[in-house]
């Protein structure tokens, strides 16, 4: 089953869905069940993947965890059952193999995998009178309800310069048509998320994984994102985070300007973007990306991770 049609993000939009979710639950158990694993690796996901370890460990399976749940975020109490029903924990964050430690729990870092995969770019300076401006709205379809239509005006309000749009796997054109009304000439779209990255000026990016490859190939970002009303201030009562994007999160500190909300808006972009066309500023931020890939480097991270899961007996 792909997870994209079902990795619901917020609050509203969990209960909204309640249905499929508890459907996905019978469905995997029953493929479980008969595939009849040696080990079952999860990957991420924590809000399903959790409670699937839970009846899994009921049963004897054993359970691997790659990209441990970010409890250090919010849902600290989590870490009872990462302790109970997670047999090998991996994590990917420098940060979080102490963190876990505190916790009891023994955690595996062997760096984080997309350092090794993703080259660097040389960038020195940026052509204030014509940018290529990267936007990477998501890959959910409630993303992209609630990002495109602003991305849009900001396209229409900056003619001179030329956007792209990456487009995720899974997303159609027909599903970005969805959101905007037209595709203005200064407009256009690609299936190739690093490239469209790697051959912009600036990036516009969605909170979550894109922003620390955009970080890693080196192109100065502004991070965006916006969700229901709702789940924003259930989220602002639970998550104590300074930032949302991982560049900030990792380095501890502001690298990257994050646009959150009602400050995500055409007017705020378009100030961020005469921001970072600044030498001084892209400088600045070229050289805290290079000690953010310091920070995550490591060898052969795939490799290990397999080893340890194929060697290690419960």
């Amino acid at each position: 089953m792909d997870y994209r049609n079902t990795a619901f993000m917020g609050f509203a939009e969990v209960i909204k869905n309640i249905s499929t979710i508890r459907k996905n639950f019978t469905f995997c158990k029953k493929d479980i069940l008969a595939f009849n694993p040696d080990k079952i690796i999860f990957i991420d996901y924590p809000g399903f993947n959790l409670r699937m370890a839970k009846w899994t460990k009921q049963r004897n399976f054993t359970n691997i965890y790659f990209v441990a749940p970010q409890i250090w975020a919010w849902k600290k109490n989590r870490y009872k059952k990462i302790k109970r029903d997670i047999d090998q924990l991996f994590v990917i964050l420098p940060f979080e193999k102490g963190f876990y430690r505190g916790l009891g729990i023994e955690a595996y870092y062997f760096g984080h995998p997309l350092e090794a995969s993703i080259p660097s770019k040389n960038q020195t300076e940026i052509d204030t009178e014509f940018l290529n401006i990267a936007i990477l709205p998501g890959s959910r379809k409630q993303e992209l309800q609630k990002h495109l239509p602003i991305f849009y005006k900001l396209i229409c309000m900056r003619p001179n310069d030329q956007f792209e749009i990456a487009i995720a796997p899974g997303i159609t054109l027909a599903d970005i048509m969805d959101f905007i009304p037209s595709i203005p000439a200064n407009l256009k779209l690609r299936h190739d998320n690093h490239q469209v990255i790697r051959d912009a000026d600036i990036a516009l990016v969605k909170s979550g994984t894109s922003t620390l490859e955009t970080a890693l190939i080196g192109t100065p970002q502004i991070v965006i994102y916006k969700t229901s009303k709702l789940s924003f201030a259930i989220a602002k009562q639970i998550v104590k985070l300074p930032w949302i994007s991982l560049v900030n999160i990792i380095a501890g500190k502001q690298i990257v300007a994050e646009l959150i909300q009602e400050d995500f808006n055409p007017s705020r972009l378009n100030e961020e973007i005469k921001a970072l066309t600044s030498k001084q500023k892209l400088n600045q931020m070229i050289s805290e990306y290079k000690n953010l890939r310091a920070s995550l480097k490591g060898d052969q991270v795939f490799d290990k991770i397999s080893k340890s899961i194929t060697e290690n007996t419960f």
